[in-house]
């Protein structure tokens, strides 16, 4: 009987410990909930819940997923057609710029002084001719003038045309460095060049200079490489052909010219004698003439630190903004009248790239 009554004690004991536990944890969360933030943020994760898609998947019957992914399989056969799509259109561009390239030329026989516009090539009927008629006479009594005081100029070409299209673009303005404008100067065309058939998808920026004291290089390269193809580990990411790596060239800089280096002087102090010395060495500089020395996208699979898939995105941005906007539309950036709808552009591809790069944060 002994035993007995201690072991109804004992379990009494329990019953009692485990109910107190229990006010305990009814207590602390009477508490909790009693917190408007605890309930705010309940209620914020509930409604997130009700709403995500892939929760409304789940409730659904197993012969409709089935059909889902049947969806999807149809869904990644309509990204492959789309890639051959593109690849077409990347044909027919290189089709049609063997037919603007003789604009072009003519264009850098204008700018260049190689050859003058006929009255017919030159005529051009502006919104604000009648302004412009005042104005180009004010013009012409004042050249008269000039001309009679013998003080005539003989300008050639257009000068500095694609160095005022650099300094007009915000994109572009933003890497050219003080030192870089008297090279710049120099620019006589930009063309860009599509790949040939049956080669890999890719365009190339050629920027041609005239002599000068930098570089012996008559032409500067960027060349772009592309892909138009599904990402297999995910093809619904597919949204047509982007830029996935670029190469540039050796500038051949004269001596003591090269302004993507400056030198520098630091003094070293010898360990075992103590004594200091000067040394001077050569350390990477700002320019616009490093887009030429791109960063290379790893080959094996590793990625690229932030501050560097950064860099590399900008420069996919700006070779596409030179090939799209830049070449086809130069004299507009000139005058500056493509500017206004260019910031747009920009804006958007800015805005898209963000949230491209907020996307891929979330999903990792």
């Amino acid at each position: 009987m002994a035993d007995n009554s201690k072991t109804e004690d004992t379990a009494s004991d329990s019953v009692e410990a485990a109910k107190n536990a229990s006010d305990k944890k009814e207590k602390l969360a009477d508490q909790v909930m009693q917190n408007p933030q605890v309930l705010a943020a309940l209620q914020e994760r509930l409604d997130n819940t009700a709403l995500t898609p892939s929760s409304y998947i789940e409730t659904l019957p197993k012969a409709v997923k089935r059909r889902i992914d049947a969806l999807k399989q149809l869904q990644v056969k309509c990204a492959h057609i789309e890639a051959k799509f593109y690849e077409e259109v990347h044909d027919l561009e290189r089709k049609y710029a063997a037919l603007y390239q003789p604009l072009f030329d003519k264009r850098r026989e204008f700018i260049n002084g190689e050859a003058e516009p006929t009255d017919a090539e030159s005529e051009w009927h502006s919104e604000n001719e009648e302004e412009e008629k005042l104005a180009g006479d004010l013009k012409n009594v004042v050249v008269i003038e000039e001309k009679a005081e013998g003080e005539e100029t003989n300008v050639k070409g257009i000068p500095d045309f694609w160095f005022t299209i650099f300094r007009n673009v915000d994109m572009l303005s933003e890497l050219v460095q003080e030192y870089d404008e008297p090279i710049l100067k120099h620019l006589q065309d930009i063309k860009v060049k599509f790949s040939e058939p049956g080669q890999p998808m890719s365009f190339s920026l050629e920027f041609h200079f005239g002599p000068n004291d930098y570089f012996s290089n008559s032409v500067l390269t960027k060349t772009y490489k592309m892909k138009s193809e599904p990402d297999k580990t995910d093809p619904f990411s597919f949204e047509g052909p982007e830029i996935v790596d670029c190469e540039g060239c050796t500038i051949d800089w004269k001596k003591g010219k090269n302004v993507t280096v400056k030198t520098i002087k630091k003094k070293q102090k010898h360990k075992g004698r103590g004594t200091v010395r000067t040394i001077t060495k050569q350390v990477p500089n700002d320019s616009f003439f490093n887009f030429f020395s791109p960063i290379k996208v790893s080959g094996d699979g590793e990625s690229l630190d932030e501050d560097s898939e950064f860099t590399l995105a900008a420069d996919f941005e700006i070779g596409h903004f030179f090939r799209e906007r830049i070449v086809p539309r130069a004299v507009l950036y000139f005058t500056g009248e493509a500017i206004e709808d260019d910031d747009n552009v920009c804006m958007l591809s800015a805005i898209l790239f963000i949230s491209r790069r907020v996307e891929r944060n979330i999903l990792l």
